[in-house]
């Protein structure tokens, strides 16, 4: 490989949130990979602070072309330069899109186990979470779309948060999928946020469907959030941008994002956008090749020394999702014990729904080194609570 995954960067003492820990633990929880971002997005920064001033930035037509040719030429979605618009991040867009396309009481459905944040965001902002469960079956996860229907149905209902592809359960949804259910959310007059933040990360072979890409249904009636950061890195950098066709959706989004002050750049977010997408793509390949092997360590060393835990099938996200219901009934219980007696930091899946209670995130994104230290902490960790359990 061209560049150096292997690499053991240390990150204790640099205000990082998932590093902010005791010295003998190993965080394997929040999404962000333990892998330098590619060399060309360090040399625009190293270039951009050499310069020494850092005053108001503005967004240039760079970015918006570099949004429009990665999505054209990789995904297949052709955008309208007016479509975009520059965010801050994510998860603010979603708060902001709540607070904007909804009312006070209203319910926002989401499917879950899903990201937690979503909670959050709904919550924060005085609306009801409307829970659509999917549905876990064999070790597979699909959509029960008579229970979508019924509560899409419900006047109350008035967004639907859909997380593609599907964060933690790391589902890609096909098209068909994506179809109906702009369909439904069309018919009983819901709005779509789409959250295609994990979009690029897919396993090698395996390609996500947009959206907004799916139907004239789906595209006039969606607000899709896409980013460079999860794909590349760069969560520290804040940028990220919303992509809304419709005139009339765009105008609410945009003014909702200007009246929260969350759609001016800082220094470096839209540099390190254009950088990323423009100068990026050989480092994405190679390292979607090296977290598609990680994750295939992760299967193996499960089932051949932890044979009582399920590793979820995934084709998306650098994340996995471990069944833990044959070794305890509640997750965290056993997250929190792993932790205690191993150092190992892992996410409780109640985090992500109710539904998520006997499961745990694992973020395998980390040179192979650490990654087995953390498998090592693992095996310990389960032995010892069936120990105390038994």
């Amino acid at each position: 490989m061209k560049y150096d995954f292997d690499r053991l960067t240390e990150r204790r003492g640099t205000g990082s949130l998932k590093w902010d820990v005791a010295e003998n633990e190993l965080p394997m929880w929040v999404a962000d990979m333990d892998f330098e971002a590619a060399p060309e997005i360090r040399e625009f920064l190293r270039t951009r602070v050499d310069h020494g001033i850092f005053g108001y930035s503005v967004v240039p037509e760079e970015w918006y072309e570099a949004y429009r040719g990665w999505w054209g030429r990789r995904h297949g979605l052709e955008m309208e330069r007016d479509w975009l618009i520059f965010c801050m991040g994510v998860v603010p867009a979603i708060s902001s899109a709540v607070r904007k396309l909804t009312s006070v009481g209203e319910n926002v459905l989401i499917q879950t186990p899903v990201y937690n944040i979503f909670f959050n965001s709904i919550r924060n902002n005085g609306r009801n979470v409307l829970e659509s469960p999917l549905v876990y079956e064999k070790g597979v996860y699909s959509i029960d779309f008579q229970d979508l229907e019924r509560k899409l149905a419900d006047p109350q209902t008035t967004l639907m948060l859909l997380c593609n592809p599907h964060n933690p359960v790391g589902k890609i949804w096909d098209r068909e999928t994506l179809g109906r259910i702009g369909e439904l959310c069309a018919r009983h007059h819901v709005i779509v946020l789409s959250d295609e933040i994990h979009c690029d990360l897919t396993d090698p072979g395996c390609e996500y469907v947009p959206f907004a890409s799916v139907s004239q249904v789906c595209r006039d009636n969606s607000v899709t959030c896409m980013a460079p950061t999860k794909t590349f890195n760069l969560a520290g950098l804040q940028t990220a941008a919303v992509m809304v066709p419709h005139p009339v959706l765009r105008h609410k989004m945009y003014r909702g994002l200007n009246t929260d002050e969350v759609a001016e750049p800082n220094a470096f977010a839209v540099g390190a956008a254009v950088a990323a997408f423009t100068q990026g793509e050989e480092w994405l390949e190679e390292v979607r090749e090296y977290l598609a092997e990680n994750k295939r360590c992760v299967r193996r060393f499960v089932e051949q020394k932890l044979p009582m835990l399920r590793v979820v099938p995934s084709q998306a996200t650098y994340l996995l999702w471990l069944d833990c219901s044959a070794v305890a009934e509640d997750a965290g219980d056993l997250a929190a014990f792993i932790r205690r007696e191993t150092g190992l930091y892992l996410t409780e899946g109640e985090e992500y729904g109710v539904c998520g209670k006997s499961f745990i995130r694992m973020n395998p994104a980390c040179p192979r080194e650490r990654l087995m230290d953390g498998l090592e902490r693992l095996e310990k960790g389960v032995e010892l609570y069936r120990k105390k359990t038994q």
